[in-house]
């Protein structure tokens, strides 16, 4: 039976208690989480297969040899903090151990979801990919605050862009003839991942398999193993 002497009870104790696990599912949640997600109400479509053959590779902003025998297609957003953690640690790796061999070329494509900050330096990155393809490279995360939310400004990405012998003039030039050329493909990216079953970032293709979110290198490098027959 309930007495009136339970109230204090569960005020002065259960409550904080209750609250204090709650805050601690959340912080472990957003600790272990792996992907950002956009909101929508559809479901993206489900493929029964997936395959980097498949995938349109020849207009998007890549690293390593054309020649390269194994692909990865991974999508992104410019804002998402799981991105960069999966740009810095395990395509980081992936970098310095099979890109540089020439062994694996990364083609990065668009899933810009996060607000205007996101299209922007995706036009950005688009103009510089055309203005000097062999300057483009994962510094472009750099205008991300360790929060994951970005700080961009031009003026930001021209500091930057200066810094590795870019030509700015040409990029903003590029950025105002083509826009509209650059944010159809940057909708394409965005289509042809959800046709792949891409539903939110980072999502990557390695050969038949589809990996969500910011998957480790030990999760990564067995695939590309596969791929060259080693």
């Amino acid at each position: 039976m309930t007495t009136s002497n339970d109230s204090p009870f569960v005020e002065k104790y259960l409550t904080p208690i209750a609250v204090l696990l709650g805050a601690i599912i959340i912080a472990v949640a957003f600790a272990f989480g792996t992907g950002e997600r956009p909101q929508t109400t559809g479901d993206a479509n489900q493929p029964s297969v997936v395959d980097i053959k498949n995938v349109k590779t020849e207009n998007s902003p890549s690293i390593g040899s054309a020649t390269a025998p194994v692909v990865i297609a991974t999508w992104f957003d410019f804002q998402c903090r799981f991105c960069k953690q999966f740009e810095t640690t395990t395509l980081h790796e992936v970098t310095k151990n099979y890109v540089e061999q020439g062994k694996v070329r990364i083609v990065y494509k668009d899933f810009q979801f996060l607000g205007p900050a996101s299209l922007e330096t995706a036009l950005y990155s688009r103009a510089l990919w055309e203005a000097a393809p062999d300057k483009w490279g994962n510094w472009f995360f750099d205008v991300m605050s360790a929060e994951g939310e970005s700080t961009l400004q031009k003026s930001a990405l021209d500091t930057l862009a200066k810094k590795h012998g870019i030509d700015t003039a040409r990029v903003a030039k590029l950025m105002t003839d083509k826009g509209a050329t650059y944010k159809a493909a940057i909708e394409a990216d965005r289509q042809e991942g959800q046709n792949n079953g891409i539903s939110g970032t980072p999502g990557t293709i390695i050969g038949t398999t589809l990996l969500s979110g910011a998957q480790p290198y030990a999760s990564v490098e067995p695939l590309i193993k596969t791929l060259l027959g080693e």
